[in-house]
């Protein structure tokens, strides 16, 4: 019992959020295109349960890993009458198609923006503070005078909230001088910091060039409320942060940079989410919204069976001004379903070994 509430209810709860929000974006854009929806399934396989309003059967289907919109017109051999020709999804023209196939991954995003909105208007945000812990010996900061306790409010007259601010006031000015302003016991001091150059691993392990003061964080951790604007703001920076992160981290996989092993798949997200609803059931949200991330450009990804797929041949309909041969769609969905199974196989075996190795 204690397993199925701590790991399968919160993953199921996590899961049909997420795939409920992609396929609602798909079934309310082609709904706007007044394009006829058949069904609207939580899930693929079999049906379990079903139940039809209006024109549309609302389906639970028996594998819960994804779900699909079936539109009217979006398989060859669907009997479309003369008097709903034009409510067919093959009826419509390229661009809201593209729309159509792009609304999913679109609501994933905006279910992350969602979710970090109302994390950030109700809890504001924590984050370590510009409190300084150690300064190395002979460092650009050693040379100003900067000590171990101060904090630094300011620099370039930029106001700084917290560490990573410092980070980004600083990286790229290797070689100039910078103004800083210090608060030491209240007292606020200003001193000139010429900032060096030098290697440091990024996120991924690899060599790159940064400028440095010679600073190390105290570790102190702060919080800060938010008001409704500051909340947008910061919902917004998160959600591009984290899209942008998940993009460079899927280009270094391809670059071999990121390891294959370090893929995960359903089991690794069950136990993370199962782990993360015990220890604070508060912490989903920020979770959800990642997941939502990663769901939503993987989405976008250009292989056939996905909606990036589908998109590149509407692209390639609106070049070449007419559709893309059913023959060539055929071989490509065959290929990008090789692909699909493939990554399954490999987050599943990566899932595995981690459990085999963690007992």
């Amino acid at each position: 019992m204690s397993t199925v509430l701590y790991y399968i209810i919160p993953f199921a709860i996590v899961l049909g959020v997420l795939i409920t929000f992609h396929e609602f974006g798909h079934f309310i854009i082609a709904k706007l295109f007044n394009v006829k929806v058949l069904k609207f399934s939580l899930g693929f396989g079999p049906k379990v349960i079903g139940k039809k309003l209006g024109e549309t059967e609302y389906i639970i289907s028996a594998f819960p890993l994804g779900g699909y919109v079936k539109m009217l017109g979006e398989d060859n051999d669907d009997d479309i009458t003369l008097e709903e020709e034009g409510r067919s999804f093959s009826a419509q023209s390229p661009l809201k198609r593209i729309a159509i196939a792009a609304a999913g991954p679109t609501f994933n995003f905006i279910l992350a923006f969602l979710l970090f909105l109302g994390i950030y208007s109700i809890s504001g945000y924590t984050a370590m503070t510009a409190e300084i812990g150690q300064v190395r010996v002979n460092s650009p900061a050693d040379k100003a005078k900067i000590m171990k306790g101060d904090t630094i409010e300011y620099i370039e007259g930029n106001k700084i909230n917290e560490w990573m601010d410092i980070k980004k006031f600083v990286e790229n000015n290797a070689g100039n001088d910078l103004d800083v302003v210090i608060n030491r016991g209240g007292k606020r001091i200003k001193v000139t910091v010429c900032p060096e150059e030098e290697v440091v691993k990024n996120i991924f392990g690899e060599d790159i060039k940064s400028a440095l003061i010679g600073i190390v964080a105290s570790g102190n951790i702060s919080k800060y409320k938010l008001n409704p604007f500051q909340a947008l703001v910061k919902a917004t920076e998160k959600t591009w942060e984290i899209t942008s992160l998940t993009v460079i981290t899927i280009i270094k996989l391809f670059q071999g940079v990121v390891p294959l092993e370090t893929l995960g798949g359903p089991i690794m997200i069950g136990q993370l989410t199962g782990d993360i609803a015990r220890e604070n059931l508060g912490y989903l949200f920020p979770f959800m919204a990642l997941i939502s991330i990663n769901l939503a450009i993987l989405n976008l990804l250009p292989v056939p069976v996905l909606d990036g797929g589908m998109i590149v041949f509407f692209l390639i309909e609106m070049v070449i001004k007419k559709p893309v041969s059913l023959k060539k769609r055929e071989l490509a969905q065959k290929i990008g379903f090789f692909l699909l199974i493939l990554l399954m196989v490999i987050v599943f075996y990566n899932d595995i070994i981690r459990i085999l190795t963690n007992h």
